[in-house]
């Protein structure tokens, strides 16, 4: 199972970790899911990391906008077919993660 699991770099790690502690205070916590870290509020999950890229549960409006940006693509966690929500955002626009972490968060939280 861990062999299909993408490789993480440091960078990625760093810029997870800035995203999962800037969400602290909201009461998320971190958790797994599919053997991957992943950030969750109760029982939910809002966004989670897989390789070098983070991924985040979005509204239709967000996901759109998130879907346009160079290397994000809806999420497959090796399932074969993506998640209906879900969108992958690599490392490349890492700038984005806080704001699309937050819109998430929100989203999930109802």
């Amino acid at each position: 199972m861990d062999d299909m699991m993408p490789k993480v770099s440091e960078q990625a790690v760093a810029e997870y970790d800035a995203v999962a502690d800037a969400l602290e205070a909201a009461g998320v916590v971190r958790g797994k899911m599919f053997g991957m870290p992943c950030l969750k509020i109760g029982k939910k999950v809002v966004a989670g990391m897989f390789g070098d890229a983070m991924t985040f549960k979005l509204p239709p409006a967000p996901r759109e906008k998130a879907l346009a940006l160079p290397g994000a693509e809806p999420f497959d966690p090796g399932m074969g077919r993506p998640m209906k929500e879900w969108v992958v955002i690599p490392l490349a626009q890492s700038a984005v993660w806080p704001g699309y972490a937050a819109e998430a968060l929100e989203y999930v939280r109802g």
